[in-house]
């Protein structure tokens, strides 16, 4: 039964994203070839958004999607771990139960018809309502699948229990609300909840010490987070490089940048850096860098004389490059949560991205000892190599100059990035189920992006209304107000939160607390956001989160612990870069 419910969902999800990269590519077909355009496109297609995140959700529940922060349960004896997934099991029971029944009272509530759309405007959280359905039953099915009936059991009373307990409980306190959200939170992180159900439970806890938003409140503030044309055109650069890889263009890269840098020093491993240099304008997203080059580029070092560990090291580290280069997922959430230009942050990305770039080509070439280098490529072979990566060279065009230019939005090019791949992979006559999986992957891995962007909503919601911002600057005031000491205070935060937080929570919550310290002392604004993305992107590499790590580890079966270690050269190199730009901030 379970897994007939996944594949129904992964079906529905993935025709979900082909309707909406549809709608896109119409409205854009219609403005610039027949100057006109049809009403409610934009509505629509944030509708069909916020469907695509209640539907395809409840697949990333025990993947890596789901950003459990499952170092603390590791370290735990093995009797107390039943008890502690029967407390995480609770939050997401919890979350459930708020998307379920908070969003079946704003329905109620809810009157009116969509002027655009000209369907009545509850639609729209009923989603999520059947997202709350959806979560709680695949709870249940794989619970029981995994013979823990009875856990899942309890955890489904205490969290009822919680449920109704918590509207009737008042604690008076004069510490802000947002306070006690954030203990909550991190309650759940200890406890290896999925990260987006954490923020959700935790916002339905803070009612009980004075929350200004209730249950139904909670839920608006989850659909206006996710409610964002912009945030569409995640989906589209997920299956943009998911499309790459399957039609077989992103090979081509790597035969590219072998006949490039292959013969140097190190020459295999700056092959891999280079490489993702140029799928990091493809695939937007880190993590699907990290899994490509785990399972192309690590058995070939090892064939070549590096050490396991440290040759996952160098897959981990280089992915870095993929949320910085652009186009960039982490540069759409901060666009999303700040209102920064997302052109200007993705001219940014290529600056910062390159600096990054230099700094760890030096790092592998001091690290790496006696390796043999590849064959040096002919003038022939490279401009033969060259000319079968155009059409991979294509698709960064596509992104960065139109957007910058001007000619279509972030949206609209992540849109027609899409479909160029889908016309490489049938190019490459990549089969009708490659296709399919490709969809339903991107739907999934977006599903879980939009569902931590939507719970974020409530925690940012409560720390504008707790002032926090205004806070964090009193506190820079006291420190000497200068760009230095906001460079400084700023880094540190995001150096800690980053070790705890998925790199899109930490940017939703503190790029809008940070932000306007730092335009209060002088500090360009684009220019700061590239440094929080940066800044949070190196914890990709840092334990005890460390998702780069552990995607690199999940594919080679290397030790995550072993690759923490080797990864520390390359992980200076990068705080070196991070420093460079700092610096730069301030004098400039």
């Amino acid at each position: 039964m379970l897994k007939g419910i996944e594949t129904a969902l992964g079906f529905i999800a993935a025709l979900i994203l082909a309707a909406l990269l549809t709608v896109v590519l119409v409205s854009v077909c219609l403005r610039y070839f027949f100057n006109t355009g049809f009403v409610g496109a934009e509505d629509f297609g944030i509708w069909l958004h916020v469907a695509l995140i209640s539907i395809g959700a409840p697949l990333s529940f025990n993947s890596a999607l789901a950003m459990r922060l499952d170092a603390f349960v590791r370290l735990l004896p093995a009797r107390l771990l039943p008890a502690t997934q029967v407390l995480a099991d609770v939050f997401t029971v919890l979350a459930a139960m708020i998307l379920l029944f908070g969003g079946s009272e704003i329905m109620a509530m809810l009157g009116g018809i969509s002027p655009t759309l000209g369907v009545p405007e509850w639609i729209r959280f009923g989603f999520l309502g059947v997202g709350g359905v959806l979560i709680l039953t695949v709870l249940l099915l794989e619970r029981v699948a995994g013979g823990r009936a009875l856990p899942v059991l309890t955890s489904l009373g205490l969290g009822t229990a919680l449920y109704l307990g918590i509207p009737e409980i008042f604690i008076d306190s004069e510490l802000p609300p947002s306070l006690f959200l954030g203990l909550a939170a991190a309650l759940g992180l200890v406890l290896a909840a999925p990260l987006a159900h954490a923020f959700l439970a935790a916002a339905y806890v803070a009612i009980a010490f004075g929350s200004s938003l209730p249950e139904p409140a909670i839920v608006s503030s989850t659909v206006t987070g996710m409610s964002k044309f912009l945030l569409l055109a995640i989906p589209f650069f997920l299956l943009a490089g998911g499309l790459l890889t399957s039609s077989g263009v992103a090979r081509q890269l790597v035969r590219f940048a072998a006949s490039m840098v292959g013969h140097r020093r190190a020459g295999l491993a700056q092959t891999t850096l280079l490489t993702s240099v140029l799928f990091s304008g493809a695939s937007g997203s880190s993590v699907a860098n990290a899994a490509f080059g785990a399972s192309t580029f690590q058995p070939e070092l090892v064939k070549h004389g590096y050490p396991p560990a440290q040759a996952g090291a160098i897959i981990a580290a280089t992915s870095v490059l993929d949320n910085v280069i652009p186009p960039s997922i982490a540069f759409l959430i901060l666009a999303t949560a700040t209102n920064l230009s997302v052109g200007s942050l993705l001219v940014g990305g290529f600056f910062a991205g390159g600096l990054m770039a230099i700094c760890l080509a030096f790092a592998i070439h001091l690290s790496v000892r006696g390796q043999v280098a590849l064959p040096r490529a002919s003038g022939r072979e490279r401009w033969q190599a060259a000319i079968s990566a155009i059409p991979a060279f294509g698709l960064g065009i596509i992104v960065v100059v139109g957007i910058r230019i001007g000619i279509v939005t972030t949206t609209e090019a992540a849109a027609l990035a899409a479909l160029y791949t889908i016309i490489l992979a049938v190019w490459g006559r990549v089969g009708a189920g490659s296709l399919l999986a490709s969809f339903r992957q991107a739907a999934t891995e977006s599903a879980a992006i939009g569902l931590l962007i939507g719970t974020a909503g409530p925690f940012a919601f409560l720390l504008a209304v707790d002032n926090v911002s205004g806070l964090v600057s009193d506190f820079v005031t006291m420190l000497g107000g200068s760009a230095l000491s906001v460079i400084i205070l700023s880094n540190v935060i995001l150096l800690v939160v980053g070790l705890v937080l998925d790199i899109g929570a930490a940017i939703l919550l503190f790029g809008p607390i940070l932000l306007p310290a730092a335009v209060a002392v002088g500090i360009d604004p684009i220019h700061f956001g590239v440094i929080i993305v940066v800044n949070l992107m190196i914890h990709g590499l840092t334990p005890p989160l460390g998702m780069l790590v552990f995607v690199v580890s999940g594919v080679t079966r290397i030790p995550a612990s072993a690759l923490f270690r080797a990864v520390v050269p390359y992980l200076l190199a990068l705080l070196v870069s991070l420093a460079i730009l700092c610096a730069w901030a301030i004098i400039f």
